[in-house]
Parts: C-alpha cells; sequence; structure tokens
C-alpha cells in the first residue's frame, strides 16, 4: 500500500508496453521477421533476456552474437520498429481497462505522463490507435537519454516535463527493470501483473493490480 505522506499525489506516470498496449508479441513477431531475415538465431531463452531492453540495446545484443552484413544496425534496428508500427496500426489492442482508468485519473485532475523504453516514433502511433493521445500531458522516450530503464531517466525527464517533483508521481509499470528505474527516480509505484508468480518475483512495488478494475483510490490512500 502506498501509504499517505505531506507529498500529495498529482501525476500519474505509465509505460507502455504491456501496461497501456498489449505488444508483447507484436514486438516478438516484428523481431523474429526482421532478426531472421538476417541469419539471427532467436530463442527463448535469449528473447526474454531483451524483453526489457531499448531496441537500440536489443540491435547491439543480436549484432554481438550473430553479426551480419549487408546492413546498418541503424537500418535493422529501424525495421523492427516498422514493422511493430505497422502491427499496431493494424491489430494494435489496448489493456482491458486502461481507457476508463485513465478518464477518471483525467476527471480527477491527475497530470498524466509516458515513460517508455520504446522508440519515440511509437507512442504517438499507439496513443492514435487508441484513442488516448488527448489525456496525456507529457511523453518521454528513453532513446533520447544517456541510458533506458532500469535507470531512472526517463521517469525524471517525464516528472520534469509534467512540472511534478518525482515524490508527487505514481509511476506503473509491468516488469522489475520498469518498476526499478521509478524505483530510483524517488516515485511510488503500482505494478500490474496478470501473473500471480510476478507478484513474487518484482517485490519492490508499492501496490500492486492483476487489472485496471481493481484500482481502489481509498487503498493507495490518494484522497485528501
Amino acid at each position: 500500500m502506498i501509504q499517505k505522506t505531506k507529498d500529495k499525489i498529482e501525476a500519474f506516470i505509465f509505460d507502455m508496453d504491456g501496461v497501456i498496449i498489449d505488444s508483447e508479441e507484436i514486438w516478438k513477431r516484428a523481431e523474429k521477421e526482421v532478426f531472421s531475415s538476417i541469419g539471427v538465431k532467436l530463442s527463448e531463452e535469449l528473447c526474454s533476456v531483451t524483453q526489457s531492453m531499448t531496441t537500440t540495446e536489443v540491435t547491439n545484443f543480436w549484432y554481438s552474437k550473430y553479426p551480419w552484413k549487408h546492413k546498418t544496425l541503424d537500418e535493422v534496428e529501424n525495421g523492427v520498429v516498422e514493422r511493430v508500427a505497422h502491427f499496431i496500426k493494424n491489430e494494435g489492442q489496448a489493456i482491458s481497462g486502461i481507457e476508463k482508468f485513465i478518464k477518471v485519473l483525467n476527471s480527477r485532475g491527475y497530470k498524466i505522463g509516458l515513460a517508455t523504453n520504446s522508440p519515440s516514433v511509437l507512442i504517438p502511433v499507439v496513443l492514435e490507435k487508441l484513442a488516448l493521445t488527448e489525456y496525456f500531458d507529457a511523453t518521454s522516450s528513453a532513446e533520447h537519454e544517456l541510458e533506458g530503464k532500469p535507470h531512472p531517466f526517463v521517469y525524471l525527464t517525464t516528472a520534469e516535463k509534467l512540472n511534478v517533483k518525482p515524490e508527487n508521481c505514481v509511476a506503473i509499470e509491468d516488469s522489475f527493470s520498469g518498476l526499478l528505474a521509478a524505483k530510483k527516480a524517488g516515485m511510488k509505484t503500482i505494478a500490474i501483473f496478470d501473473s500471480p508468480n510476478s507478484k513474487v518475483e518484482n517485490k519492490i512495488a508499492d501496490y500492486y493490480i492483476s487489472c485496471y478494475n481493481q484500482f481502489d483510490f481509498s487503498k493507495l490512500n490518494l484522497e485528501e
């Protein structure tokens, strides 16, 4: 439970993939399509390692394992991002309950931000696909930071854009690296996990939900 303190919560900052849009399989398909075409042998074990990386880090990772020729790293990375954007536009699905939840936050006067490891070009694609653009006061991508999550930079940047102190922000994440980034930034954290095992493995969040319909403002002690 997030305990009430003298610091009033003023903003909610969302991760994007797995928190706003159900995109895990989309990323897997895009990466398999692009990397396999240049001779990379993807495995479930190694794909799990890259899951929380930025696209640049993922591309560098696979190049170190299976160096390819005839295409630059940028060309390969851009190929993956283009395929992800294509799949999102045509097949993207919102995480259940996110639209209603964001509208409730908006109606209560909270500022709303987005902090993602994904490339910035995908942010408007996702928000437009889900018809959520108008609700976000600030968005940030880790591609413009020195390092992505689990480093806190993208969260600190988003808080600055919102003109809210980090301690007055709640971050919503679905991964350990994301939760760690928000914690390092000094924010309260909510983990959204659909698996009980995930809660056990990721104990650092202040509060846990398996879906947005479970969100209870009174339990979070966010009311004055």
